[in-house]
């Protein structure tokens, strides 16, 4: 679901303290690692990836189903302990989709998508669908057109001060800036009976790079298929919130699931989108929404530019298939490292996700073989190959929500990945395994230069400062000075969100990209082998990389006598998050006596053109001091405690009693659960984790503290007061644990 490209240098994007060098691996670890890596094989993956992409894989396509038959096959020839779990979920696939421009002239537009003589499996599309995105409002509507560019909220007020509103209207917004499905949702909450979302050049297509064939952006033919659900309210289901989708659940109707659109929705290629865009009149677009297009872009909502949408679905449930693999543990068979990614694609998805499937098969292949030569793992792995993640994640809630109990009392942590590609270690997640990622980054090896993936990614932070490219603070003083490198937060949009943000289970997102513009192929036709193998790693020796990364961390975890944490890096970035949530509130403060300012004075009125005026914003109302002293008591607290462990582990690990050790683990193993507050966010309490959710704005993009900041953002003052002290009441809790966990240490 997630492409590459938006988490590619997640690594950077955190805040960390500079760490101590780390500690090597003992012998029989690392004698098991190397004997790990002799098994991973990239011309395994070449061969899987060939034949899991050689068809259509939309979920509850023959072929998907077949997949999922096959890595059942592959896991019990390996000898794990192997089985399909099924789950009944609304999945609508589309009968008819219908988009005409009538208006000033009849042009016929949308359709499947191309084949392209350089592709072998682009005309392999007996059995797929057309270009569409799920979970839409079925309907038939003919309207006046609006362009609002990537239809934000901070773009229906740029509309609104042009006098331009949207209701009534076929809303036309660009891919980028937010996640999909909030463009449909916003167009929808301001009116709007229809929404097209096109993919403009300037974000994937030749702005960026030669278009397919001739490299990898996306052509003009290219659409980008996707979910438009409600997913910042809840993934999975939208019948069965909150509980697994099993044969026997209890459902809500249609019309009452929240998460499903009520318009009409449709993606679109630029090829037909500029036959829409070159057409509207009406004021002319602001500088910043101006695309790659060669037009002038113009808002439009004038009658002389008419569309007709329509889309009609078939809306039954359907079966999916998660394929489940356990490797017992010997010491610890009750505590659970589980490992996951999908095998579902929108059409052949050898990038998202296959790419990322075929490196974890490696994986277990890898492990059974080590398995066989007599090594059993001290905790229960757990290897989890997801069905239905791209219509909003649902194999993985299903199972997630079903099993909620057990996951709680035995999850030690959860490991994503999901499609992959050439270029720089991505890694974003729960940050108490922040030093455990940089330590095994320093021990794999770059394909592309020969040095540590860890020592390129550093290069990489100080080169791009030197050049003036974007680039974290903290980040380079820690790349300077051959430090650890922070980790990202994790939002949405991957199979780690229930794991991670409803039942607090610890989580890591583990990917490679950023030297190919892998977004030229998402969620398209061209989302194919001979697209992944030509671009986006050739030969596949950045899946061998992931490989190896991934494994070494469950090895890592499973055999660790306590898992491998280090919790001063989790209290310095919440720390950091505190800081950026007083620095937003100081900001609101004085950009509110700004605008009132000029508002008094006219400054507006004067400085627009009046040729082509632009209102002055409206006015609000004074951002109030909010009560965050409670917070910053227990933020400053748990600093205090989480460097107190860290001492006393490191001095003292190695004496621990058997006795000691087992109740130094039982501490630990929920300590994440914390976080969570009952009640959940406010207006979506589905998700309850208060440290990482995914905006309600942003989609995939991480929102951290969120109960706070993003009430504060949306001037919800009282929530933002009431969860400072519910967010200060849990990281007090945790800072406790930590007390208690160190007391045991002695």
């Amino acid at each position: 679901m997630r492409n590459i490209q938006t988490i590619a240098l997640a690594l950077l994007l955190g805040s960390t303290a500079l760490a101590p060098a780390m500690a090597a691996q003992p012998a029989d670890q690392a004698a098991r690692e190397k004997a790990f890596d002799a098994s991973i094989s990239s011309a395994d993956q070449m061969g899987w990836l060939k034949s899991m992409s050689s068809a259509p894989n939309h979920v509850s396509s023959p072929h998907d189903k077949a997949n999922a038959d096959f890595i059942l096959s592959q896991f019990k020839a390996w000898g794990w302990d192997a089985r399909i779990e099924t789950f009944e979920v609304l999945y609508p696939t589309p009968i008819s989709t219908t988009v005409e421009l009538i208006a000033p002239t009849h042009i016929v537009l949308g359709g499947q998508e191309p084949a392209i003589p350089e592709d072998a499996t682009s005309g392999n599309t007996k059995g797929a669908l057309p270009p569409y995105v799920a979970f839409q409002g079925d309907g038939d509507v003919t309207a006046a057109v609006v362009y609002a560019n990537y239809g934000m909220p901070d773009d229906y007020l740029a509309l609104a001060r042009r006098g331009i509103d949207v209701k009534g209207k076929i809303v036309v917004t660009r891919y980028g800036g937010g996640w999909r499905g909030l463009k449909p949702k916003l167009a929808q909450d301001h009116g709007a009976i229809g929404c097209i979302i096109y993919s403009d050049p300037g974000d994937d297509g030749y702005g960026d790079t030669d278009s397919y064939p001739k490299g990898e952006a996306r052509p003009e033919t290219g659409v980008q298929r996707g979910s438009v659900a409600d997913m910042p309210l809840y993934p999975g289901d939208p019948l069965t919130p909150g509980v697994g989708a099993t044969r026997t659940a209890k459902r809500l109707a249609r019309a009452d699931a929240k998460t499903i659109l009520k318009i009409p929705v449709l993606p679109m290629s630029y090829g037909d989108a500029v036959k829409i865009l070159s057409q509207l009149a009406g004021p002319q677009a602001p500088d910043g929404w101006r695309g790659g297009l060669p037009i002038t872009y113009h808002i439009g909502g004038t009658d002389t530019v008419k569309l007709h949408l329509a889309v009609k679905s078939e809306w039954s449930l359907k079966t999916i298939y998660d394929v489940i693999a356990m490797m017992p543990g010997k010491d610890r068979p009750d505590e659970w490292v589980i490992r996951g990614n999908h095998h579902d694609g929108w059409v052949f998805g050898a990038q998202d996700p296959l790419s990322g499937n075929v490196a974890m098969l490696s994986e277990a292949k890898a492990l059974g073989a080590l398995r066989a030569g007599g090594w059993q793992p001290s905790r229960t792995i757990v290897y989890a190959s997801w069905d239905a993640e791209e219509p909003m994640l649902l194999g993985s809630t299903e199972w997630a929500e079903t099993h909620a109990d057990e996951l709680q009392k035995k999850a030690v942590i959860y490991i994503n990945t999901d499609g992959n590609g050439r270029g720089f270690l991505s890694a974003e997640g729960s940050h108490e395994y922040q030093h455990m990622v940089n330590a095994v980054a320093a021990d794999i090896t770059d394909p592309q230069t020969g040095v540590s993936v860890l020592q390129r990614l550093r290069a990489k932070v100080q080169a791009d400062a030197f050049d003036g490219r974007d680039h974290n603070e903290t980040a380079l003083t820690a790349a300077e000075a051959g430090g650890d490198m922070p980790i990202g937060a994790l939002g949405s949009g991957s199979d780690f969100s229930a794991m991670l943000q409803h039942l607090g289970v610890p989580a890591l997102n583990i990917g490679y990209g950023g030297d190919a513009a892998s977004g030229g192929s998402y969620h398209s036709i061209y989302d194919s082998y001979d697209h992944y193998t030509r671009f986006e790693d050739p030969g596949l020796a950045y899946g061998a990389v992931l490989s190896k990364t991934v494994g070494r961390m469950v090895l890592r975890i499973a055999d660790a006598e306590t898992p491998p944490v280090r919790f001063g890096e989790l209290a310095t970035t919440v720390k950091g998050y505190l800081g950026e949530v007083q620095k937003l509130v100081d900001t609101r403060r004085k950009q509110d006596d700004k605008r009132a300012a000029l508002l008094a004075a006219g400054a507006f009125k004067l400085a627009t053109d009046p040729l082509a005026p632009v209102a002055a914003p409206q006015a609000e109302a004074p951002t109030p001091f909010i009560e965050l002293a409670a917070l910053s008591n227990a933020v400053a607290r748990l600093e205090t405690s989480a460097k107190a462990f860290d001492a006393a582990y490191a001095a003292k690990a190695a004496t621990l009693t058997p006795a000691a050790r087992t109740r130094l683990n039982t501490a630990l193993r929920d300590i994440d659960q914390l976080f969570l507050v009952p009640e959940g966010l406010p207006g979506r309490p589905w998700y309850k984790h208060l440290i990482y959710a995914p905006g309600r704005f942003t989609g995939y993009g991480a929102k951290t503290l969120p109960g706070v900041r993003e009430a504060i953002e949306e001037r919800r003052f009282a929530d933002a007061n009431r969860y400072a002290g519910l967010t200060a009441a849990a990281i007090a809790a945790y800072a406790a644990r930590l007390d208690t966990a160190r007391g045991i240490i002695g």
